[in-house]
């Protein structure tokens, strides 16, 4: 019996109620990013008054640090942060693959950069497998403060690769490297995939780990969650058709794996019992897309996470000079607009209609009305607090908000020195009910913490209430209405 039910429909789009432990989810929905437990500058008390739902909880962080264990002994995650309402945790899998030394040099999905030098190798065979993120190259560049969609990197000579490859290990894993912290510490932060799950080093005191699916899913466990997601692989579209074939289905056995321990090992009241999402891993190809999507259906999960990549390549609807848009900096667009769009086109109709749908870190103003059309219920991202730290405020179309600026005005530009209206007209949140551009403006170039707050309640507000209003739009059947006035 699914805890997911429709209540109203606009063509493909959807909107629901879903069932959890800690209360309803009224979807479409948008959750805010709690990765350490804790939504960044924001109380639980600021979540409640802004409307939030439902937050997403990080697996890798709060495993390392405070770990499971504790969490667990204080009662749970929910009343360890204070937050009585429902809470989604990802399986860590992406941070074990990766972050482990994006955290360290500071390579992000979204957001600034600290240092230069990271060093990112693919699979084995694949072309193009070492690259050199460059300062320019970012979701936010500082410099140009435009918010982009790629990730700039430059192939390293041969010479480079050689120094590289003499202080690595093994050729057939995913290894992410920093020569940076190679030069200060003298080794190498990588992360290897064997059919027993994933070996990470921390990010915190480089300790050794080991993530398998069942271990995912016990951490999840122990932190007391409503929507546990399982352990998948992260893939990349530099990864050749043969490595994506095998990677599948070593996720297809890890997923089955997860299932097996979440269905031994949850609550037994079902009033109490958690829910488990499987994820629809991939690459930008329809036949993959939608052989992993009639696969999933068919394990009995309470929803689906689609993830995987939406990046193209010579390997995944066409070349590296081409579809991957390489520019003058040798950028390359590693989550394509049109992959994004065309994946859930591929993907939603093959899935159970009474079952949710979750976009994977998928959640700017467009990605909410294209994926909502195509039957998507919800998303999580890190940009709207990333991004107020960044000075950058979302506006909507009163107040200049389009898709060319992105929605979003750069607070610390001198034309909002002495302007006296909120960050964007009409909305109710605290901060524009109170506070001018001016004031944030001030706050901003002063580096004061209260900037953080007062942004990033307006910014996650922002997409919390366009998230209801497309709510609200399916139910009337007026989304293309509502699209319409924001897309134009």
């Amino acid at each position: 019996m699914s805890n997911f039910k429709i209540v109203g429909k606009d063509k493909r789009a959807r909107a629901g109620v879903l069932k959890t432990a800690h209360g309803e989810v009224k979807t479409p929905v948008y959750m805010p990013i709690g990765t350490q437990g804790s939504v960044k500058a924001l109380g639980p008390d600021d979540l409640k008054d802004i409307k939030a739902q439902i937050i997403l909880g990080n697996t890798y962080h709060l495993y390392l640090r405070p770990g499971s264990k504790l969490v667990k002994k204080m009662g749970g995650l929910h009343k360890f942060m204070g937050w009585d309402r429902p809470i989604l945790t990802d399986s860590g899998g992406f941070q074990a693959f990766s972050l482990g030394a994006m955290i360290s040099d500071g390579v992000r999905k979204v957001g600034p950069q600290r240092e230069q030098g990271t060093i990112l190798r693919s699979h084995k065979g694949d072309v193009g497998s070492d690259f050199r993120i460059r300062k320019g190259g970012r979701m936010y560049s500082e410099k140009d403060k435009k918010l982009q969609r790629r990730v700039t990197v430059e192939l390293l000579g041969q010479a480079k690769r050689n120094n590289i490859d003499s202080r690595l290990r093994g050729n057939d894993m995913l290894e992410i490297a920093s020569s940076p912290s190679a030069s200060r510490n003298d080794s190498v932060v990588f992360s290897k995939i064997t059919e027993e799950g994933v070996e990470f080093t921390s990010h915190l005191d480089g300790g050794k780990h080991l993530l398998t699916p069942e271990k995912s899913i016990e951490v999840q466990l122990d932190l007391g969650s409503d929507i546990l997601l399982v352990l998948d692989e992260l893939l990349s579209p530099l990864s050749s058709p043969s490595y994506v074939a095998q990677s599948l289905e070593r996720t297809h056995r890890w997923e089955l794996r997860s299932k097996a321990y979440f269905d031994k090992h949850r609550e037994k009241k079902r009033e109490k019992r958690g829910m488990l999402f499987g994820i629809l891993q991939g690459v930008y190809d329809r036949g993959i897309r939608e052989k992993e999507a009639m696969w999933i259906s068919k394990i009995g999960f309470d929803g689906f996470s689609i993830g995987g990549s939406f990046g193209t390549s010579k390997y995944w609807n066409g070349s590296l000079s081409t579809s991957l848009r390489v520019n003058s900096e040798s950028g390359i667009d590693w989550a394509e607009t049109k992959a994004i769009y065309e994946t859930m086109d591929w993907v939603t109709p093959l899935l159970p209609e009474n079952l949710p749908r979750h976009a994977l870190g998928i959640g700017e103003v467009v990605d909410l009305f294209e994926c909502c059309e195509r039957g998507i219920d919800m998303f999580d991202c890190v940009a709207p607090t990333r991004r107020a730290r960044n000075g950058s405020l979302y506006i909507s179309p009163k107040s200049g908000g389009k898709v060319s600026n992105k929605f979003v005005i750069a607070i610390e530009r001198s034309e909002y020195k002495e302007d006296k209206k909120p960050i964007d007209q009409g909305c109710i949140c605290y901060t524009c009910k109170n506070f001018s551009r001016s004031y944030l403006r001030h706050l901003y170039l002063s580096s004061e913490i209260l900037y953080h707050r007062l942004a990033s309640i307006h910014n996650v507000y922002f997409m919390l209430n366009l998230t209801n209003q497309i709510r609200e739009a399916i139910l009337e059947k007026k989304l293309k209405k509502l699209k319409d006035d924001w897309i134009k």
